[in-house]
């Protein structure tokens, strides 16, 4: 059963940074290779942090000037920085420079073993009660729900991200033109551009009008261009795609909509099954 086609694929060489659209990748177990290979460490609170603790890492974009080869470690991405600058992750002062820039005391760092649990271990929390931090985090109102967290892997109760990996919770976000399109209609105030949602995949929808369609995935095979994977579960949002970077304004009222209309989920996480290459315009079709 053919649900669309790819219309866009992303990958963000640095945590939270502003990402790059490339037009082919080959997907393996880690997902797109470069992807999240690199995250700054919070050097006041300590741990792994991003653009829900430090905003300011969203007006920052990163690149890379070679294509990372999979499975194995990636190259330093170059990071512009909001003045126009750019400066490589492995640069001798690029922690000073990334620490001014988005206001926090940071240091960069590639992907360590997943082994070194110390580098994974979440840094203090920046509120004593952990509703208090939790609605921080995910940016809701006194009378909103949290995400219910239970489906999440149970590791990230005790770590920033999985072991070995800077992801959020897996390896690949998938998000359809639909749901974009259903949540430019119910939010006709906010600018809903895809820069907000970090996507790996954008899929242009074969049932334009399905509304927030991949979530109803979750569990299935799809077939994506050479590779097949394996939908998890629908992606609870945070307070990130409420932040202004780039030309995008700052939007609490976004989150209001996503909440009240789209069961607090953007998008679709997934994991690769059988590797292969993805191109833009490869077919993506439900397998089970």
């Amino acid at each position: 059963m053919q649900l669309g086609r790819i219309r866009e694929i992303w990958r963000h060489p640095v945590k939270s940074m502003e990402g790059e659209r490339i037009a082919r990748t080959p997907l393996t177990g880690r997902g797109v290779p470069g992807d999240r290979a690199w995250a700054v460490r919070d050097e006041v609170r300590g741990g792994i942090r991003g653009g829900k603790k430090i905003p300011g890492l969203m007006r920052l974009r990163a690149r890379y000037l070679e294509d990372p080869k999979p499975d194995a470690p990636a190259p330093a991405p170059e990071i512009a920085l909001p003045d126009g600058t750019r400066i490589r992750a492995d640069a001798p002062d690029a922690a000073k420079r990334v620490s001014e820039a988005v206001g926090a005391e940071v240091t960069l760092w590639p992907l360590r073993p997943a082994e070194d649990l110390a580098h994974y271990r979440r840094g203090a929390p920046t509120h004593t009660d952990v509703l208090t931090e939790l609605r921080s985090i995910f940016g809701r109102e006194p009378d909103e729900p949290l995400p219910d967290l239970a489906s999440l892997p149970r590791e990230l109760f005790e770590y920033e991200s999985p072991p070995g990996t800077y992801f959020d919770a897996f390896p690949l976000l998938l998000v359809t033109d639909a749901s974009l399109r259903r949540l430019a209609e119910l939010a006709p105030a906010s600018r809903i551009d895809v820069r907000r949602f970090r996507p790996n995949f954008v899929i242009e929808a074969v049932d334009a009008a399905a509304g927030f369609v991949e979530a109803g995935w979750a569990g299935a095979r799809l077939r994506v261009g050479g590779a097949v994977l394996e939908a998890t579960l629908p992606c609870p949002r945070c307070v990130m795609i409420t932040h202004g970077f780039a030309d995008l304004p700052r939007d609490p009222g976004l989150m209001r909509t996503v909440v009240r209309e789209a069961n607090q989920c953007i998008g679709v996480y997934a994991v690769v099954r059988e590797p292969g290459e993805v191109r833009e315009g490869d077919t993506v079709e439900r397998l089970m």
